[in-house]
């Protein structure tokens, strides 16, 4: 009985991908998958990468629609920088808690105490926000853009355990919100003593979203592209992988030879996994939901994103 789910599994899977080429062409769509995405988008994805690569494609790409299987921020920085292109997401329940975290109110409040600081927002947050901030960053460029902001004081939304990271690689003030993702925050100390003691000859790669004393334990620190990399070109045969579980799929790509341990059965964004390749597909045939930011919110939040492009 389960070979035959599987099987029915496979050619259903078959059928959506053939489908799913046909639309592409009819609609010239693009479709931009983050390393959290469940293995069948990323599989029939244009391009896959971090929020930092996704957001320049977004705004390189000739294509007229963009599919963006990620979470809705993401959809929203696509669309922010490339706003003459129509930009739809497979599940609009693709939330992310960390950017829920932080509101317009209480960053106005902050910016009014510390009128000399500098708003770094971490781009896994909305577009009402960006239109706060006077630079946005990502997890792999944070310490260059905090490091090339003319101000000594750094107010930093929204993510805490980031934040704390780039706070040891930089002289300036950094006034942190209380923010944080619920899947690398879960992550524990013991978790990752229990998984060195039975894989000693890993290393483990870990992501700065995660608390500063797991981060700590780390032999590499890194944004999900960051880690991808440094497994590739290591000497090291095996990994304990500290970020999101779906950063497997290309995890085993590029390095098939190499063994890879999830620190914590628990990386799972369940937020990143709402979408599927059925979704994928009904989004392009509907062509929703879109995404939509009001130009007024829009033209604030493009600034921030694109003086983060233009850091070097």
């Amino acid at each position: 009985m389960e070979a035959l789910a599987l099987e029915r599994k496979a050619e259903q899977n078959r059928e959506l991908r053939e489908r799913l080429l046909q639309l592409k062409k009819e609609r010239n769509a693009i479709i931009l998958a983050h390393y959290y995405q469940r293995d069948e988008i990323q599989e029939v994805a244009d391009f896959r990468g971090d929020s930092f690569l996704l957001a320049q494609k977004a705004a390189e790409t000739d294509a007229d629609v963009i599919v963006f299987c990620g979470v809705h921020f993401m959809g929203e920085s696509a669309k922010i920088l490339a706003p003459n292109k129509t930009v739809i997401i497979p599940d609009e329940r693709a939330g992310c808690p960390m950017a829920d975290m932080v509101n317009v109110d209480g960053l106005r409040k902050l910016k009014a105490q510390h009128p000399n600081a500098k708003v770094v927002t971490y781009i896994n947050s909305s577009a009402e926000i960006k239109a706060e901030t006077d630079i946005c960053c990502t997890s792999a460029n944070a310490v260059r853009v905090v490091n090339s902001v003319d101000a000594d004081e750094i107010i930093w939304v929204p993510d805490k355990n980031l934040g704390h990271y780039v706070q040891q690689k930089t002289d300036k003030k950094m006034i942190i919100w209380e923010g944080y993702c619920n899947t690398h925050d879960m992550l524990t100390v013991k978790d990752v003593e229990e998984m060195k003691a039975k894989h000693p000859n890993a290393q483990f790669v870990v992501h700065p979203e995660c608390r500063p004393e797991v981060v700590a334990l780390g032999d590499f620190v890194g944004s999900t592209t960051a880690i991808i990399k440094h497994c590739k070109e290591s000497d090291c045969q095996e990994f304990i992988v500290g970020t999101e579980d779906g950063t497997g799929y290309q995890l085993r790509l590029d390095s098939p030879g190499k063994t890879f341990h999830f620190a914590t059965k628990y990386l799972v964004c369940p937020n990143m996994k709402v979408n599927n390749l059925k979704k994928l597909v009904k989004s392009l045939e509907t062509m929703q939901p879109q995404i939509y930011v009001p130009e007024d919110v829009a033209a604030k939040a493009r600034l921030s994103l694109e003086r983060m492009l233009q850091v070097k």
